[in-house]
């Protein structure tokens, strides 16, 4: 005989965890994220000024364009616009083709800021973000382990940013503007891949302790079982004779 179709237990295909470059948006984001920069130092160097500034904004609506054409995420696309918009501005303001990088360098200082605060109020950001993304609570912060995991993490993080800002405002101050392109590049993706990895660490440690805990923790009895216990406990006493 064959089994219910009710019995059957039912599998989902379930889709493959997106690899570490995906996440950043694979290699076309990469290229994406750096092209306004190359752009802009070449146009920079053979035009002048004026010209980089139309041409990296040029190239940053190019993009965003490119990804409605190709149905791809815009998030990253209008983000990167808007960032190149705001550089673009900053360097026609200040007339110097270094003030495009410096909306990137105070902005990294900020970040720095805000990771090293989330550590210290122990809410590290590593954590708070990835368990609000999936729904998991806030029990990882009861444990000691996972909070300490989190904040290295965070930590992590942090000195990603810090090392960003200190690199890039020393190029900045002593105008080497290729080197500082060159720089914002290197330290952009390759630095936060190192800095995903070790949240991926953090998160991996955590659920493993966390879920180490579960098991060994004794099951709470659910409302029905309480009940079907007391039956059973009652309909074994023996009745008392008047």
């Amino acid at each position: 005989m064959t089994e219910p179709v009710g019995g059957e237990e039912k599998t989902e295909d379930k889709k493959p965890q997106p690899t570490l470059l995906e996440q950043m948006g694979g290699l076309s984001g990469l290229f994406y994220s750096s092209l306004p920069v190359i752009v802009f130092v070449i146009a920079n160097a053979i035009f002048g000024l004026t010209v980089g500034i139309w041409a990296a904004v040029g190239s940053a609506v190019a993009i965003t364009v490119l990804r409605i054409v190709r149905k791809e995420p815009l998030q990253p696309a209008i983000s990167g616009f808007f960032g190149v918009a705001i550089a673009a501005f900053i360097a026609y303001r200040t007339g110097s083709a270094k003030g495009f990088f410096l909306f990137g360098i105070w902005t990294s200082l900020v970040y720095c800021g805000v990771f090293v605060l989330s550590i210290l109020v122990r809410w590290p950001l590593a954590g708070v973000v990835w368990n609000a993304l999936n729904g998991s609570g806030h029990a990882w912060r009861k444990d000691k382990k996972s909070l300490i995991s989190y904040s290295i993490a965070t930590a992590a993080m942090a000195l990603i940013f810090g090392a960003r800002f200190v690199v890039q405002r020393w190029l900045y101050d002593e105008d080497y503007t290729g080197w500082l392109a060159f720089a914002k590049i290197a330290m952009g993706y390759p630095l936060y891949a190192l800095g995903l990895l070790t949240v991926v660490w953090a998160v991996r440690r955590s659920d493993k302790h966390l879920k180490a805990q579960a098991e060994a923790a004794p099951r709470e009895e659910t409302d029905e079982e309480i009940e079907a216990r007391l039956r059973a406990k009652y309909a074994q006493a023996p009745a008392v004779d008047n």
